[in-house]
C-alpha cells in the first residue's frame, strides 16, 4: 500500500514516492481542497460504469441545474491537504479514482490532486459540468463531461469551446428530461460529435423520463450513443450519499 511520505532532503526539495517537488509549503501548508466526502463504489456512470471507484466529490458548484442530485455538495464540506485527500484515496486500494462535484475544476487545487493521484499510477476520471475550460486537465486523464440541454436551465452558461478541447478517450454526457431535451442533444450530436471518437452518453434526469422512451427514440433515429442508466441509483435506491 502506498504510503504519502513528504519529507525534506538536502537541496530543500520534498521528495515523493521518489518523485521531486519543489515548494514544499505550497504542497503541505497551502495546498488545500474543499471536499464533500470520499468513499469506494461501484462506477453509476459513463462507459466505466459497474466497475468498483474510489470517489471523492468536492464541495462547490457553479451551476444549478434543475434537476441536481447532489445540491448538498453546493456548500460546507471540510478543507483537506491534497497530500491527505490522496492518502485517503489510496487507502481504498483501488485502481480508479473519479474526482466528481460540485465542479471541481474550481478548485485549483483539484488539479494538484489529479497529477499526485496518476504518480501513484491511479486512473483518473473528472466528471465536469461543461462550464469550466477543460483544457487545463493533464494528458492521460479521462473528463466526462456534460453538455447541459434546455430542461437543466445551464445552457446559457456551456463553455463551447470545450468541443474544441475534448481528447479522443473523453467522454461526453447530455442529461435528458424529456422530448425537447432529446431533440436539442441529437442535433447538437450529430453537428459536432458524430464524427468524433469521443464516447457519448444520453442519461435520464432521474424520475423525469421513462428509459423505454428514450431507448426508442434513440432506435427510431439510429443514434450511436450510449443510453446511460445510473447503476449506483438502483443498486441503492434509498441511499443519497457515499455512493
Amino acid at each position: 500500500m502506498y504510503t504519502i511520505n513528504i519529507r525534506k532532503n538536502t537541496q530543500g526539495l520534498s521528495i515523493f514516492y521518489g518523485f521531486r517537488i519543489s515548494h514544499l509549503n505550497q504542497v503541505t501548508q497551502y495546498m488545500n481542497i474543499t471536499v464533500c466526502e470520499i468513499f469506494k463504489s461501484i462506477q453509476g456512470e459513463s462507459s466505466f460504469a459497474g466497475i468498483p471507484f474510489t470517489i471523492i466529490r468536492v464541495t462547490g458548484c457553479n451551476l444549478r441545474c434543475a434537476y441536481c442530485d447532489t445540491s448538498y455538495a453546493w456548500e460546507g464540506g471540510e478543507q483537506i491537504s491534497v497530500g491527505k485527500v490522496a492518502q485517503k484515496a489510496l487507502d481504498f486500494n483501488l485502481k480508479r479514482v473519479l474526482i466528481t462535484g460540485g465542479e471541481p475544476l474550481l478548485q485549483p487545487a483539484s488539479l494538484k490532486l489529479i497529477r499526485l493521484l496518476r504518480k501513484c499510477n491511479r486512473k483518473v476520471l473528472v466528471e465536469t459540468n461543461g462550464s469550466m475550460d477543460i483544457s487545463v486537465l493533464p494528458r492521460n486523464v479521462v473528463a466526462v463531461m456534460d453538455i447541459k440541454c434546455p430542461g437543466s436551465g445551464q445552457t446559457h452558461k456551456m463553455n463551447w469551446n470545450n468541443l474544441k478541447n475534448l481528447r479522443p478517450y473523453d467522454q461526453v454526457k447530455f442529461v435528458l428530461m424529456d422530448r425537447q431535451d432529446y431533440e436539442w442533444a441529437r442535433e447538437i450530436y450529430r453537428k459536432y460529435l458524430a464524427n468524433t471518437r469521443n464516447e457519448v452518453l444520453m442519461s435520464l434526469a432521474f424520475g423525469s423520463l421513462e428509459p423505454r422512451s428514450l431507448a426508442e427514440w434513440m432506435l427510431s433515429d439510429s443514434l450511436e450513443v450510449r443510453l446511460q442508466l445510473q447503476l449506483h441509483k438502483q443498486i441503492w435506491p434509498d441511499q443519497l450519499r457515499g455512493v
